[in-house]
């Protein structure tokens, strides 16, 4: 009967993280490669969730009070003047928001541009939609942008952009000057914008965080997806939302209610509390997730993996295999879950060679395979116990020199 499925489904095969994440609970792995916490989440916002399910707050709603926390955020980050009422829709977390926001405004091939590396959920939602992935490679080390590219990836069928910043996998917070250019080009040829904010409150640095909205000419192009998920260590609660000029919106909510119908009411509540939270807990996530990254740093480091490019923002940091391993990164991924009980993210699953905007050559792709993804969003305890598990690799030459 799997002639049934739809020619969606037959395209769509497990993610590679998934497949690997199975493999490192088989051999009890510490899990480096997903990008969730094993620490948990503020009190006051659990708290907060356990009382709204005690208060009855079960069934389907829409809590009126996000939208309006998130207004006055805006403006207070950004100087964005959005209207609560018609301008933001709650969805089931970020990915149902940018899926719907897909959805809502990309027809049959319409070619949708993103940039390279990218977290594989875009294409999927852009193909389903039965729009045309175009990507435009980041250069690495330090995954600049190169407008002459950006610039070319542009047709009279381009219908929108999208635009992960800070960025997974490479922790890259892009700069306002390649802001500019993003928004030079949405301008040019009246393309819509649809940006993943999630990591909006975790740059490093004194790195910030710019959203494309703010740019001028922008707001009224920009869709903005974002959650309570990264920034509230609440991954499994599914509460996000798209902040988007009105008939964005509206269009965006009616494709929500359609699918999910509403967002986790107890977990809507909860947002409230949430998002209400005091400056100092946004410095101190930051600070605390600065610590990590340094800690994982240090620790790839000196197993000889080579750190060209120090995550500005978000909770991974993308690193290439030490200069002299043979081993392409799925191989070495599964010799590190075998060996070493630690699991990361093969590098090759963000790389989108045959869609890209200009074909590489298979030699001047071969970076493409050098690469494995660390997520840092995990407790102490769990990062020393991966740097003791790593450090005996050290001496393995097989890894390192083979």
């Amino acid at each position: 009967m799997e002639e049934k499925l739809s020619a969606v489904a037959k395209n769509f095969t497990p993610s590679p993280i998934q497949e690997l994440s199975h493999l490192a609970q088989r051999c009890n792995a510490i899990n480096l490669a997903e990008g969730f916490p094993d620490f948990p989440a503020p009190v006051q916002i659990k708290n907060a969730a356990v009382s709204a399910i005690n208060s009855d707050f079960n069934q389907y709603r829409h809590v009126q009070g996000i939208c309006d926390h998130l207004a006055a955020t805006m403006k207070k980050m950004h100087e964005l003047d959005v209207n609560p009422l018609t301008d933001i829709a709650i969805c089931c977390g970020q990915t149902e928001a940018f899926a719907a926001a897909i959805f809502a405004v990309i027809d049959p091939g319409d070619e949708v541009v993103l940039f390279d590396p990218s977290y594989e959920t875009y294409e999927g939602c852009i193909t389903m939609a039965g729009g045309v992935p175009v990507y435009v490679a980041l250069d690495p080390p330090q995954w600049t942008l190169c407008p002459g590219k950006l610039l070319k990836s542009f047709t009279a069928r381009t219908k929108a952009i999208v635009l992960n910043s800070p960025h997974n996998p490479t922790g890259k917070v892009f700069s306002k000057e390649e802001l500019e250019v993003i928004a030079e080009a949405c301008c040019r040829w009246d393309c819509l914008a649809i940006t993943d904010e999630v990591y909006e409150h975790i740059t490093f640095d004194d790195k910030k965080h710019i959203s494309l909205a703010s740019l001028p000419g922008m707001q009224k192009r920009t869709i903005i997806t974002s959650s309570l998920s990264k920034t509230f260590s609440v991954t499994g609660w599914r509460t996000g939302w798209a902040i988007a000029p009105a008939f964005a919106a509206s269009a965006i909510r009616n494709i929500h209610v359609k699918i999910t119908d509403s967002a986790p009411a107890p977990f809507q509540e909860a947002a409230l509390t949430a998002l209400t939270s005091p400056p100092e807990y946004f410095e101190g996530l930051k600070k605390e997730y600065e610590f990590k990254r340094d800690f994982i740093v240090k620790v790839l480091t000196s197993i000889g993996f080579q750190i060209h490019f120090k995550p500005q923002g978000s909770i991974f940091l993308f690193a290439e295999l030490p200069k002299n391993c043979l081993l392409s990164d799925v191989e070495y991924v599964k010799e590190l879950i075998k060996e070493a009980g630690v699991v990361a993210v093969p590098g090759c699953g963000f790389f989108h060679t045959k869609l890209s905007m200009e074909p590489l050559s298979e030699a001047s792709s071969s970076y493409q395979k050098r690469y494995v993804r660390f997520a840092f969003c995990k407790s102490i305890a769990t990062l020393a116990a991966a740097a003791q598990k790593l450090s005996d690799l050290k001496n393995a030459t097989r890894y390192e020199h083979s």
